[in-house]
């Protein structure tokens, strides 16, 4: 037998049920005040039955979406999204034909995808919860469970492409070029695909949301590609260059004085007159075809400026533009017999009462994964012992210059302690000799799993195995990208 159901008359905004049609007939015939009355009530209740103004506002489809833009891969229509969640789409990021998906083939995977999504993030929480709430930094029997488990399924993963794979791969390339993503299966392990798909989704959904909110705007200006020197590079975020220049979606650069320019042909007259072919200022560091050039933002604005204009595309968290005098910006470059290539800078305030040896710090991305990095990190702190001062980064770092700092820190840290022959260490004595700031040294040893208190003692566990491994990759890589300190003629700023 089924549930009853409930009769109730729906209730008006005043939370009253409109009376029905028998109780009206009970009233007395005599009464006509009484009648008057419950007529007037009646009609009333009846018009405010038929007035939807009190109830909110629906958003209508088209509200949110600007029919007047399309999806830039050719023979795409805008509809379907990557993530499933959505009718429509305005850019690659969220085109399930850029893709090689269909928009029904999305919305299939939608349901499990947030699913698995719900439970990572409940995961998560719980993990930073039990992070905080215990002092012990060990992986735990699920991380470790984990661990192992990726590792299973990354060994399983084929070793290459077979014949019939690459022609296939090839051919998709050579129908579609550059307006879909290449086929990527059997490339890599099952496992980091899913990865890297469930990072495509979320990023997707992550800019959709922003444009729903009006952060960004459909045809935004935001410049997609930049063409320096004789590199065609992709933008990562948004940089606040000229309106003019910046709904272009494409600049031309000189890889020289970095000035911006609209078009192919500009660039050409340009670079056929620009006397530039290295940085401005002087010349502090030379090793090799390496060299590192001190610029003053007073001195230099103009170029300054430009620099940080460019460091933008790349970095999600830099907020200095135009205001460059009070910074000094040191370039690294690569040379060869055209000119000084732009590799990489820093920039670091002229006086920071904090301490800072590096505010603002960016690898070109045609330059990363070489070992550049490290070097200007290498090089900031270099810099710091000349000043016989402790330095520090300026935060906050983005994703990419956290993971170099750490990797920095460790490898300074290993290279101390291996060379290190007494039985007592101090924390102190680490920062005075590497130029380390003190918390930035603890928080290397903490996630080393080197740092551990024993009746009332704070010990440095010189882990053996750690270092092997460091000493091991060092022999491997050898010692060409590397800071030379005798290389270095310079003698710091006065005021500084």
């Amino acid at each position: 037998m089924g549930a009853e159901r409930d009769e109730t008359p729906p209730r008006t905004p005043t939370g009253n049920a409109p009376s029905s049609e028998s109780d009206i007939e009970v009233s007395s015939p005599s009464n006509d005040l009484e009648d008057e009355r419950l007529a007037k009530e009646l009609s009333l209740k009846e018009a405010a039955a038929h007035d939807l103004s009190h109830r909110p506002k629906r958003r209508r489809f088209h509200e949110s979406y600007n029919f007047n833009m399309k999806c830039p891969t050719p023979g795409c229509n805008s509809l379907g999204h990557l993530t499933g969640r959505h009718e429509r789409h305005f850019s690659i990021s969220g085109c399930p034909l850029y893709h090689n998906l269909s928009a029904d083939e999305c919305k299939v995977h939608a349901p499990s995808t947030r699913d698995k999504q719900a439970e990572e993030r409940t995961l998560s929480h719980r993990q930073d919860e039990n992070r905080h709430s215990t002092r012990n930094q060990a992986p735990t029997e699920r991380q470790l469970r984990y661990r192992e488990k990726v590792t299973e399924l990354r060994r399983k993963r084929n070793s290459g492409l077979n014949k019939e794979q690459k022609e296939k791969y090839m051919e998709h390339r050579q129908s579609h070029g550059t307006s879909r993503e290449p086929l990527l299966e059997n490339i890599t392990s099952d496992y980091d695909l899913e990865l890297f798909r469930k990072a495509q989704a979320r990023a997707s959904e992550d800019l959709e949301k922003l444009r729903l909110a009006g952060q960004v705007s459909e045809g935004s200006n935001m410049i997609k590609t930049i063409v320096f020197g004789r590199y065609e590079l992709d933008t990562w975020y948004h940089s606040p260059y000229p309106e003019e220049y910046a709904r272009l979606g494409r600049l031309y650069m000189c890889e020289f004085c970095l000035k911006y320019m609209k078009s192919q042909t500009i660039l050409r007259r340009h670079m056929a007159k620009c006397v530039w072919k290295h940085p401005p200022g002087d010349e502090i560091y030379r090793k090799g075809n390496i060299s590192v050039f001190e610029v003053d933002g007073k001195k230099n604005k103009i170029y300054c400026q430009n620099l940080c204009l460019l460091a933008k595309l790349f970095l999600d968290h830099k907020t200095l533009y135009y205001d460059v005098e009070p910074f000094l910006f040191y370039v690294m470059t690569e040379a060869d017999n055209t000119g000084c290539h732009l590799v990489g800078y820093f920039s670091k305030e002229k006086n920071s009462f904090l301490n800072y040896n590096v505010s603002c710090i960016l690898t070109m991305p045609q330059y990363m994964r070489q070992g550049y990095g490290k070097m200007l990190i290498d090089f900031s702190y270099l810099l710091s012992k000349v000043e016989e001062k402790v330095g520090s980064p300026e935060r906050p770092l983005s994703d990419l210059g956290l993971i170099s700092y750490r990797s920095y820190w460790k490898e300074v840290l290993l290279r101390y302690l291996n060379n290190f022959q007494g039985k007592e260490i101090s924390i102190k004595e680490i920062s005075q000799e590497t130029a380390v700031n003190p918390v930035d040294i603890v928080s290397t040893l903490q996630s080393l799993q080197m740092l551990k208190y024993w009746k009332g003692k704070h010990l440095v566990l010189k882990r053996q195995d750690l270092i092997d491994d460091w000493k091991a990759k060092e022999t491997k890589r050898g010692n060409s990208k590397s800071i030379d300190p005798t290389a270095l003629k310079w003698t710091p700023p006065k005021g500084t």
